[in-house]
């Protein structure tokens, strides 16, 4: 079977001109489709079931980091092991901290031939790493988790999925909240919130009894929270590690935390669900 590739870009152009440098640079991968924006992209990518994606960061509606999260929790992996993922960015930042966490790679714009080729010869190995013609094979489970342990890996880099080693020097205490009118402004010790939810333009952070409204984006409260207390279970959700209570897996496989305090169920990303292992 042909290698193949998927490219999530909103410039048509540079998608144009990524997709000549990889006929270029690699003869044998078939570009699959091109999307615009995530949604599509998701979209595509689980029709397509490619062995590569290019994610552009930054583009309109659902980003490359929350396209990359929802297929890291809806991929089928009973039909094809997870692919491997490539961001495209125009920010350097994105690309020196990839770097620092030994990402597989990102591609800076414009895509200059020689970077894209060792771009190209890194998914070439890992691609051959994770052949079923390896001796020994690799268990399935455990070939799984290298690839899970991977994209966290890479959207941690970008800002998507911080370590658990990632606290802050001096945690947030007070969040400065709407309540549910709008009219009042309250100052919530953090000591009192069990999770934070992203809704829309908003984060909902709600305690055992009530719930408030905050503007900032969870990308920038997490550097703000001490990762031993809060815990990233879900790419719009996190919670108070310290009042789970238990863990539920329903009939399709996928987990969900009941919190004290709290009636409704927090669902966990596959991504995230090496936290709940049994030790």
């Amino acid at each position: 079977m042909p290698l193949t590739a998927l490219i999530a870009e909103d410039e048509p152009l540079l998608a144009q001109a990524l997709q000549a440098e990889l006929a270029a640079a690699w003869p044998e991968l078939r570009v699959v489709a091109t999307a615009r924006d995530g949604r599509s992209a998701v979209r595509e990518a689980l029709r397509l079931l490619p062995q590569v994606l290019f994610f552009d960061i930054r583009m309109p509606g659902l980003d490359g980091l929350g396209a990359a999260a929802e297929l890291a929790d809806s991929w089928p992996t009973d039909e094809a092991p997870m692919p491997q993922l490539v961001f495209v960015t125009a920010y350097d930042e994105y690309a020196a901290r990839a770097f620092e966490a030994e990402a597989i790679d990102y591609v800076l714009k414009p895509v200059q031939p020689e970077r894209l080729r060792k771009t190209v010869a890194r998914l070439r190995q890992a691609l051959a790493a994770a052949a079923p013609s390896m001796t020994p094979p690799i268990p399935p489970d455990e070939a799984l988790e290298r690839s899970l342990a991977q994209w966290r890996q890479v959207l941690g880099a970008a800002g998507g999925a911080p370590s658990a080693s990632s606290s802050p020097s001096a945690p947030l205490r007070m969040i400065a909240a709407s309540d549910a009118g709008g009219a009042t402004v309250r100052m919530v010790p953090i000591d009192e919130v069990l999770y934070f939810e992203a809704a829309d333009k908003y984060l909902r952070v709600l305690t055992a009894t009530q719930e408030y409204l905050i503007r900032t984006p969870l990308k920038q409260l997490l550097p703000q929270l001490d990762a031993d207390t809060f815990w990233q279970v879900h790419r719009a959700v996190v919670v108070r590690s310290a009042a789970i209570e238990a863990v539920h897996r329903d009939e399709a496989g996928k987990l969900h935390l009941a919190l004290r305090g709290r009636a409704e169920k927090i669902p966990v990303s596959r991504l995230y669900a090496h936290l709940f292992r049994a030790m």
